[in-house]
């Protein structure tokens, strides 16, 4: 790997050794697919059958073995509202030990550069808006994910604590609220957006009348497509050099009821749509303060609508066999 420039630049040499940990994710795959675009040679990929995260041995092993000169550490336990709250031991479990167990073993073999993705849950549930990086710490969690929130918190302090005693150039990002191919729409396990596609869809299909969504409708979120994502993780491993977190986002945001309205839509579903409120909202708000990365240079280019349209598309294809 090329030796680094200073804070403003980081050149990455296609020739690099790069890991992407979790390449068959949301996000790791859309990673992967930028690298290739790239052209980058030497991409390393191991499934969570070749390779359980959750194991230190094998995975002390496997770093020996590759010795990596860039991690994007893409992998993670992940679910929506409904997994988060009912299995909080093992979000937390599983996610602290993926993150300790690379991260260490990173350590190890010396890996010149890391890039820790965590989540906006990271952030107090009231927390001023949007949400500036420096308000981490500062005030409660949402309590439906709060286990997951403390351990990708967990992960961030590692990677400054990594900074500060051996002086590798390791960064962490925060990605808002993501959607796209390869996302995961199952009815229990997954985030709100691609749950309404896999809804509305059904609903369409079957000419069903009503859709009862969970909660109010009022909350706002802020929806990023992973292909931009991937694009700023590159954008970042090539001109980002600090401790602190750096916020990935659009800086803007709908409500969850706007959200339903452009789904169905996408979908062709054309009945009603009402609201569970015995349901959790979660957060009120959460829109990121994307001010940090877009001094640096990047900002997303995808808007909601043509992000959300080719995600259906690509549902259809690749998930409903029969359409």
């Amino acid at each position: 790997m090329d030796a680094p420039t200073g804070h403003g630049r980081w050149p990455l040499d296609p020739e690099s050794t790069v890991y992407v940990a979790g390449h068959r994710g949301l996000v790791g795959s859309a990673v992967l697919r930028r690298l290739q675009a790239e052209g980058f040679r030497n991409l390393v990929v191991r499934t969570s059958g070749e390779l359980d995260l959750r194991e230190r041995p094998a995975v002390d092993r496997f770093f020996d073995e590759v010795r990596p000169d860039v991690v994007v550490l893409a992998a993670a336990k992940v679910g929506g509202i409904g997994a988060n709250s009912a299995f909080p031991a093992q979000f937390l479990s599983d996610n602290l030990r993926i993150q300790v167990n690379v991260l260490d073993a990173a350590v190890a073999v010396g890996t010149p550069r890391l890039l820790l993705l965590g989540s906006s849950c990271i952030y107090p549930k009231f927390a001023e808006q949007p949400i500036r990086e420096d308000s981490l710490l500062t005030g409660p969690l949402e309590p439906t994910n709060d286990a997951y929130a403390i351990a990708k918190i967990a992960g961030v302090l590692q990677v400054q604590a990594v900074r500060r005693q051996y002086g590798l150039p390791w960064i962490s990002a925060m990605p808002t609220n993501l959607y796209g191919p390869h996302d995961n729409f199952d009815p229990e396990a997954s985030h709100v957006l691609p749950a309404m596609l896999r809804r509305f869809h059904e609903a369409a299909r079957d000419d069903v009348p009503v859709v009862t969504c969970w909660g109010s409708g009022t909350p706002r979120r802020e929806f990023l497509h992973v292909d931009d994502l991937a694009q700023a993780c590159l954008f970042l491993l090539r001109h980002y050099d600090d401790p602190d977190p750096v916020n990935v986002g659009t800086g803007s945001d709908v409500t969850v009821a706007e959200l339903a309205g452009l789904v169905a839509g996408v979908a062709g579903y054309r009945g009603r749509i009402e609201w569970d409120a015995s349901k959790p909202d979660g957060t009120p708000r959460k829109l990121l303060d994307v001010s940090k990365l877009r001094a640096l240079g990047w900002s997303a280019s995808t808007p909601l609508a043509d992000g959300v349209a080719a995600t259906y598309d690509w549902y259809r294809r690749a998930l409903e066999p029969v359409a």
